[in-house]
């Protein structure tokens, strides 16, 4: 039957992944698989987040761990959740029957009521975290489906932040039918609220439109959720949360889409970095004048030899 699976699947051009024992170094997880040992260095860890779905309530919270072959994001359901106030950046996890999902095009970790997760174990150590295989563009060098691409630059424009309903089970949008709010995959729910801040980015080369979602929301304002919440009945309160925000430099990874509804292109967040190191960026704008300068110094020598053996051929003759 196995085989017969494998078959009907090829034929079909599904790609089948075979379950694998043993810890997993994180490039190596993808969407799909189950029983997921890994071990990781915690870099960002998010606030808790509760919900209640009729007559039963829960929590998931996240973080994002990393080790010498890149990042990922974890989320931690129910019980798995609480253990969150135990663990601080910097300190090394393993998890272990966790399944891992794809989520708008990244990698996630899920541990529930099956998986574990323990905090610092003697066993396992983990060198430096390769923070992301992002590669750094301008914005003008920007194209539609660029996947971890970094960006830096400056706001220059920030818009209200929108709310919307979503399913307090499994996170997904919840739409009004009936006079109640229903989930596609749990039917009726109490909604949770989740929310997207768009801003301006200008590098210099071009500006664009950045869309971070709840996560990215509160790392960039550096407010949790119950802050954050307190603007959708009273959004004035935002406007000087705004103002303290334009102008700043920010650095953000993701990924480009096309919005086909106004023709342009924008940054989908997955990460981001609200304060950048100014020793890095000033190393990395002296790499790239020096590049810049190497370059304009090709042709000239170019010409010179040309030049050399020009005269070479005339001296001969």
């Amino acid at each position: 039957k196995e085989g017969a699976a494998h078959i009907v699947a090829n034929e079909l051009g599904i790609k089948v992944i075979e379950q694998v024992s043993g810890k997993l170094q994180i490039k190596n997880i993808l969407p799909g698989m189950r029983s997921v040992e890994t071990v990781g260095k915690v870099t960002q860890k998010f606030d808790i987040h509760e919900f209640q779905k009729e007559d039963r309530k829960g929590k998931l919270g996240s973080m994002i761990i990393g080790d010498e072959t890149g990042t990922i994001r974890i989320v931690l359901w129910q019980e798995q959740a609480d253990k969150l106030a135990s663990i601080k950046e910097g300190d090394i996890v393993k998890l272990v029957d966790g399944y891992s999902k794809d989520n708008q095009g990244r990698k996630e970790v899920h541990i529930g009521d099956r998986g574990n997760i323990i905090i610092n174990p003697p066993d396992e150590t983990v060198g430096d975290v390769k923070e992301s295989n992002a590669v750094r563009k301008k914005i003008k060098d920007l194209r539609e489906n660029d996947a971890d691409a970094e960006i830096f630059g400056t706001i220059v424009q920030l818009f209200d932040i929108r709310f919307f309903e979503v399913c307090p089970e499994c996170g997904k949008r919840a739409k009004m039918a009936d006079d109640s709010f229903v989930c596609e995959t749990h039917n009726k729910v109490s909604p949770n609220y989740s929310y997207v801040l768009n801003v301006h980015l200008d590098d210099g080369s071009e500006n664009i439109r950045v869309v971070c979602f709840r996560n990215q929301v509160e790392t960039l304002l550096n407010k949790t959720q119950e802050d954050i919440l307190t603007y959708r009945e009273a959004p004035e309160k935002f406007e000087e949360v705004k103002t303290e925000l334009l102008g700043n430099q920010v650095k953000f990874v993701g990924r480009v889409v096309n919005n086909t509804m106004f023709n342009r292109l924008e940054f989908i967040s997955n990460q981001v970095f609200p304060n950048p190191s100014p020793e890095e960026e000033i190393e990395r704008l002296s790499e790239e004048k020096s590049a810049e300068e190497a370059k304009a110094e090709e042709p000239k020598e170019e010409m010179e030899i040309k030049q050399e053996e020009i005269v070479e051929d005339v001296t001969k003759s």
